[in-house]
Formats: structure tokens, sequence, C-alpha cells
């Protein structure tokens, strides 16, 4: 005998079933694997933000509003513009994948599509100069450069052998290196300048701690542009910018302000003393040691004003996490003990320096600007 219409119905509505829940476990699968191959081309980014960089590609489309690939391949010494044309079409293409760009279908009167465009997006825009002339280019440039690649190489033998990756690759460590390689200190020297700028006018913007400063000692105040930013907008201050020889010889100069040549060793007395990216360079002893000096360099109510990012206790995949993360392993890779901190973490070495505690004053993007008190 046949199976009745019921029986029929409700067969088909359970292969039906069956057939959607393959059908979406084969979509997960299939989105498990792209995620994989992300990874697996996850290189190519970096070298495409390179060229687009060398290319000056977000500067053109910046000052065009928008631009296609043609008309940002005439604007460079290409010998064949066709050719760079075609090329070009193809990296902006995959910009815009990554939500570095943005793309827009132009048409013709008939609706036949003419041409696409593309535009910056906010990201994209921290590549091009700002008002004063500074962005994230250098920094790029500094990831990507051959002396910081090398350490990567040595990553996974750091962990079986021991020892830091980048000494591993060049025999000295990353703040000895500079001085014996005047090629790469200029690259160091241009991305924490065009880095330090960013951050130090954004800190001053909403950090009020400095405007009742009579002397302050900026420790590893490299090239002297945190100080200079500072005093312009509160010139009373006298300042004290603290460095390595190598740095300081390209320091700048400012009225009201001197140079010394020391880190680590001792701290020069001041008011308060200012660390910018300077305590994630370095192990938890290294820390407390100049975390103890500057202690001993402080007045009663002196403090410590200490400019860095904190990893959450528990890992997490905003992008606020993943710049730190990123951070993190560029410590561990390029310096001696470097790693970047969670909060209590802070907290410990700052009071086991002899500090009564830390005062979180404002964030200043992913970055916090904390008060080491007395």
């Amino acid at each position: 005998m046949g199976s009745s219409t019921a029986e029929r119905q409700c067969s088909h509505g359970s292969t039906t079933g069956e057939e959607e829940e393959k059908q979406q476990q084969q979509q997960q699968e299939a989105e498990h694997y792209c995620n994989a191959m992300r990874l697996v081309g996850s290189s190519v980014l970096p070298m495409v933000m390179q060229a687009a960089i060398e290319l000056d590609l977000f500067g053109i489309i910046a000052k065009a509003g928008q631009a296609s690939a043609g008309e940002i391949a005439s604007q460079l010494p290409a010998n064949n513009p066709t050719a760079a044309a075609i090329m070009l079409d193809r990296i902006l293409y995959f910009l815009t994948s990554r939500s570095i760009l943005t793309c827009t279908a132009l048409h013709a009167d008939d609706g036949r599509p003419l041409k696409m465009v593309y535009g910056l997006t906010p990201a994209s825009k921290f590549f091009v100069p700002d008002q004063d002339g500074f962005s994230l280019t250098s920094l790029l440039t500094l990831n990507q450069d051959k002396v910081f690649m090398d350490s990567w190489s040595q990553l996974k033998n750091s962990i079986i052998d021991g020892g830091v990756p980048f000494k591993r690759a060049h025999g000295v460590n990353a703040f000895e290196y500079p001085a014996k390689d005047p090629r790469f200190n200029q690259v160091f020297n241009k991305a924490m300048l065009n880095h330090t700028i960013m951050i130090t006018n954004k800190m001053v913007e909403s950090y009020k701690g400095f405007e009742n400063l009579k002397h302050l000692v900026d420790v590893g105040g490299g090239l002297g542009t945190t100080l200079g930013i500072i005093t312009s907008k509160y010139p009373s201050i006298k300042a004290i910018n603290f460095d390595l020889p190598h740095v300081i010889q390209h320091a700048l100069s400012y009225p009201g302000w001197n140079t010394l040549e020391e880190i680590c060793l001792s701290v020069p007395n001041g008011e308060a003393i200012l660390m910018k990216w300077v305590l994630h360079d370095w192990g938890d002893e290294q820390c407390l040691k100049l975390l103890k000096n500057c202690y001993k360099a402080l007045p009663e109510h002196g403090m410590a004003i200490v400019v860095e990012g904190f990893l959450p206790e528990i890992s997490e995949r905003s992008a606020s996490v993943q710049v730190l993360c990123d951070g993190d392993l560029v410590m561990k890779t390029q310096n001696p003990g470097g790693r970047e901190r969670r909060r209590q973490e802070y907290l410990d070495v700052a009071m086991a320096a002899g500090f009564a505690g830390i005062k979180f004053k404002c964030p200043v993007y992913n970055y916090w600007v904390m008060e080491f008190f007395k």
C-alpha cells in the first residue's frame, strides 16, 4: 500500500529540516575555513599597506576626496599608467575588503557601470598627515623594517632556547642597536616622533595634571617632542628630557628645559616624572628598579605620570585589546622583558616601589594616563 498524504507531508518536512541543518553546518564550516585562510594570508595586509604608504595612495585619495585607480595612477611616475591602474585597482579593492577604504560605483546616464572610485575611512585617515604633518605611516614602516622583521624569525627559538628574539637576531638588545645603525635609528626616531606627537596632542586636551606643575622630568623622553608640546601649552614648567646618548644627540631644544643622557641608573629630581611607553619596555625587575629611583627623586607630594595601555584580565576581541596584544608581542620580541600589563600588575609594581597607589585619570585612545602618587 502507498503511504498516506499526511505521511508523505511528514516525511517531506523531515527531509527539509535535515537539509536545512546540513546547509547551516556547511555554511559554518565554510566560514571557519575562511577564517583559517585569513590567517594563512595574514602577511598580505601589512605588505599591501606598506606599498600603499610608499605610493602615497592615502594622501592622493585624501586630496581628491574620491579617486579611481586610473586617476591615482595618473599621479604616479609609472612607466605604464594603464598597467599600473589595473594593479592599483586590485590593491584598492583589497583594502576596501578590509574596511580601510570605501568603494563607490559610478554609472553613466544609461545605467552602465562607468568606474569605481575609492575614498578614505576613519581608520585610513590616520595614515594621512594631520594638520601638524604627522601620521601613523612611519610607525607601520618601522614594524615592517627588516631589522624588526628579522627578530620575528627568532620567536620560536627564544621560546625553546631562551633569550630575546631581537638580541638573538642582531647580537645586541633593541636599545643598543640604534647606536650601531644610523639608518635604523632614523627610522625608529621618526616613528616615535610621529606617534608621540599624535598621542601627546590628544593627552594635553583631556589630562589636566600639568596645570599646576613647576618642574617635570620626562624619563625616556626621546627627541623631546612630548615635553615640547607640554611646555608649549604650559610655558611656566621647567623641564628635563632624560634619555640615552644616541637619542639625545638628535633631540630638539626648547626654552626652559635641559637634556640628560642616562636612564634607569638614576633619575633627576623633579616635582613630577613623566614616563610614556617606558614601563612596557621592561620586565618587572627593571620596572621596580626604575620606579624606586623615581620614588626617591620625587618630593613628598610628587607623582609619576605614567602613560601605558593595560590588558583586561581575560582576553577580549575588541580592537583596543587586539592592538595591545600586538604591542605585547612586539615588546616580547624586541625588548628584554618588555610586556604589556594588566591594571592590577601596574598597581602591584607601583606599590612595591613605595607608591601609595595609582589614580587612573583619563584615556587617550587605547592608553591611560595614570598618576602614581606617594
